[in-house]
């Protein structure tokens, strides 16, 4: 990977390299800016899980130390960041681009996704499903889990769940399939159908990260699938559950008694869907 993003820097020229977030990708570009002395700046940068078994959490930390601008989404990410001595003047709370996209792309789905009709769903009538971390799919006592759990949920509300091929192939190996037919599995959607699928979701039980803030930017309760998060926010302000995927009973319960019993603040953790702009002042004001 870093042999093939070094020739774009080569080729282009930049005046700086923008990474975003903590997939593998993510240090690969940082070590290549570094390596070609060209100005690195990290997008989504501070967040920590503080669990050195998830590859995410090496990929934030490397990449953070590495960058020469650190643009952090939350106020407790610039803390992360601070805690960690990096100079504050390389650390710009600016809120989080995802919240910009969420604004655009919220209209733009209620234009031209029909994914609802499709699938014969009413709005706010079923629960949105969605496993692909590794820590998840590859351990098969945990996917066991997951999907048992989902599919004892879905006896009472119908549980919706765009299976990640990684979870597709899991669960074949695993010999775990008839669990995917006690739900509504479905293939893989497109981005504005999912974001369909997130908005009108009644809850969302996910282990991803950006499904979580998805969640909360459509002020839908979510439970998360893990032992931690990095949007701690979302939990302080009651908008996020976290459920580690241990036992059937927990999940199948957590996810109906946050269903029955719902209890959120109101909060703006995130910025005020200005994100991009900030970044990109910054960007020309060190340039």
């Amino acid at each position: 990977m870093l042999e093939v993003i070094e020739k774009v820097p080569l080729k282009e020229k930049p005046d700086w390299v923008l990474v975003y977030g903590d997939t593998n990708s993510t240090p690969a570009g940082a070590l290549a800016a570094v390596k070609l002395h060209t100005p690195l700046a990290h997008v989504e940068a501070g967040l920590r899980s503080f669990n050195w078994r998830m590859p995410e959490e090496i990929n934030r930390v490397l990449t953070d130390h590495a960058s020469d601008l650190l643009f952090a989404p939350t106020e407790k990410a610039a803390q992360n960041l601070k805690r960690e001595g990096i100079p504050e003047e390389r650390i710009h709370l600016v809120g989080d681009i995802m919240y910009d996209a969420t604004l655009y792309n919220g209209q733009k789905a209620e234009a031209e996704s029909r994914i609802l009709e499709k699938l014969l769903l009413q709005p706010k009538n079923y629960i949105l499903a969605t496993v692909h971390r590794a820590e998840n799919t590859d351990d098969p006592a945990r996917l066991h889990v997951i999907l048992k759990a989902l599919a004892e949920v879905h006896q009472e509300m119908p549980v919706v769940f765009p299976v990640h091929p990684r979870a597709r192939k899991a669960a074949e190996r695993f010999g775990l399939v008839h669990l995917l037919e006690s739900v509504v599995a479905i293939e893989p959607v497109g981005y504005l159908d999912m974001v369909m699928l997130e908005k009108k979701a009644c809850l969302i039980a996910t282990d991803s990260g950006g499904v979580q803030k998805e969640a909360f930017f459509y002020r839908v309760p979510c439970v998360t699938l893990r032992e931690e998060t990095e949007w701690v926010e979302l939990v302080e302000l009651g908008w996020n559950r976290i459920i580690p995927p241990f036992s059937v009973d927990a999940i199948a319960n957590g996810i109906k008694s946050s269903l029955r019993d719902f209890l959120h603040f109101d909060g703006a953790p995130y910025g005020d869907g200005h994100a991009a702009s900030k970044i990109i002042q910054y960007l020309t004001m060190r340039y």
